[in-house]
């Protein structure tokens, strides 16, 4: 296996921040209580290609209902991989539990953003068959896979990310 990237907790003040911005009434001791318990991802077995991030959190989503929140994670990788973010394969299947991105696509780069690369989730409850969701804290709700890429012979890109979503395109 090649080792090619190490998550990392934000710092305190941009979880804060974060957090603040997406459950505006929440207080700063609240927020430290969530930050210290938070756990970094991690592999469940020796063959898991997929890192389970934790609930940093309680949550229920009753069919149709979305979440949004920050996990306090960010990931430092080596230029040339990629960290795709899924809902875990047990959620997909028994709730169809989904990333409303579909797919997230964390690039080597965002690391280095002014919002410390902190990784968010947006998950919605598709249930079909009116199942509601209940996430406990520290239980994984989606898991990360390190994949390789490669790029075009005449690529020549030459520009810096700083920022999240959509700012690529900017």
């Amino acid at each position: 296996m090649k080792r090619v990237a190490k998550f990392e907790k934000v710092s305190f003040s941009q979880f804060f921040k974060d957090w603040q911005d997406t459950f505006e009434n929440v207080t700063e001791k609240e927020c430290q209580q969530i930050y210290h318990q938070l756990l970094l991802p991690a592999r469940a077995t020796k063959g898991s290609a997929g890192y389970d991030f934790f609930a940093p959190i309680s949550f229920t989503l009753s069919p149709q209902q979305t979440i949004k929140f920050p996990t306090g994670i960010r990931v430092k990788i080596e230029e040339g991989w990629v960290l795709k973010c899924y809902p875990r394969s047990s959620f997909g299947f028994q709730y169809r539990l989904q990333l409303n991105n579909t797919v997230g696509i964390i690039d080597s780069d965002y690391y280095f953003s002014e919002n410390e690369g902190h990784i968010f989730a947006k998950m919605t409850n598709d249930s079909k068959e009116g199942k509601t969701l209940s996430m406990p804290q520290k239980a994984g709700f989606m898991q990360g896979i390190f994949v390789e890429y490669g790029i075009t012979m005449d690529d020549s890109v030459q520009e810096i990310r700083n920022g999240g979503f959509g700012s690529t395109t900017k």
